[in-house]
């Protein structure tokens, strides 16, 4: 397999421009802060912009963990792809992640500067300074389930490529990320306030009389929710009950950025409207 990479300082924009440099390679895999990504898909990692702090980011983004590295060599394996671009931001870390995964040294390690001008890493840098947001090179649509509640916005570019005097316009999307420990740095949300929150949401769904207990239960990858409600008598039971958990999944995770492994309706009782006099 032929190993390329990527180096350049953190928030210089090599992400912004791993995708299309791909592209004009003919390279199918990246390796990006603790991610394998073909495409619009994230083949195996976890996303090093997910830790709580920047230690872990740091030792995500290098495969520390063995299990993470054994997953990623893997899911490598499995593609049978003969290029990859690894990004770091110095050689070492490139060669260091090689490693880690069982790739051969890259042969091929292309500066940020080589392929951005002083202008665009300049002004890529000052949107890092002043709103602490990442590029993550695949479209929203397809990570949205890794970065509930973080992501910002999708971003698509159209790069030119000049052939022969023609211009061939390429667009390639990506999307912009707040990673956790940039967002929030130490950060607690106390488990009254999830109940509140579920609380209301819960009871703005049609067909819902009232709530009842809300149990929070925490996970080291999430938190589970598990809600009883009444139901008004006539009501379609399984379409309030499913109505009820779209929405605490959808506002919950937006509100919050928590990782909402489950969310468990049940129907404990019929309640009768009350009469209008």
């Amino acid at each position: 397999m032929q190993v390329y990479a990527l180096v350049g300082g953190s928030g210089t924009g090599k992400s912004h421009r791993a995708s299309y440099l791909a592209f004009k390679h003919g390279i199918s895999l990246i390796i990006d802060d603790g991610l394998l990504i073909s495409g619009n898909t994230i083949l195996a990692g976890k996303s090093a912009k997910r830790e709580a702090t920047k230690i872990g980011a740091t030792k995500r983004a290098i495969f520390l963990d063995d299990e993470h590295a054994a997953e990623v060599r893997k899911a490598i394996a499995a593609a049978a792809a003969d290029k990859i671009l690894v990004l770091g931001t110095s050689e070492r870390m490139v060669r260091r992640i090689a490693l880690r995964l069982g790739l051969p040294n890259p042969e091929q390690i292309i500066r940020i500067e080589e392929i951005a001008s002083p202008r665009a890493i300049n002004k890529a840098l000052e949107e890092r300074r002043q709103k602490n947001s990442h590029v993550i090179p695949i479209p929203t649509f397809a990570i949205k389930k890794d970065f509930p509640g973080y992501l910002i916005d999708p971003l698509r570019s159209f790069w030119g490529k000049s052939h022969r005097g023609d211009q061939k316009k390429v667009v390639i999307e990506r999307s912009i990320v707040r990673p956790i420990f940039n967002s929030f740095g130490s950060f607690f949300i106390s488990q009254h306030t999830i109940i509140q929150l579920t609380t209301h949401v819960a009871a703005l769904a049609a067909g819902v009389a009232r709530i009842g207990k809300v149990d929070v239960i925490s996970e080291p990858d999430g938190v589970k929710l598990a809600i009883d409600i009444n139901i008004f008598y006539g009501e379609n039971v399984p379409a309030v009950l499913h109505e009820v958990q779209r929405r605490v999944k959808e506002d919950v995770e937006f509100y919050t950025g928590l990782n909402l492994l489950s969310v468990e309706v049940t129907a404990r009782r019929i309640e009768l409207p009350e009469l209008q006099t």
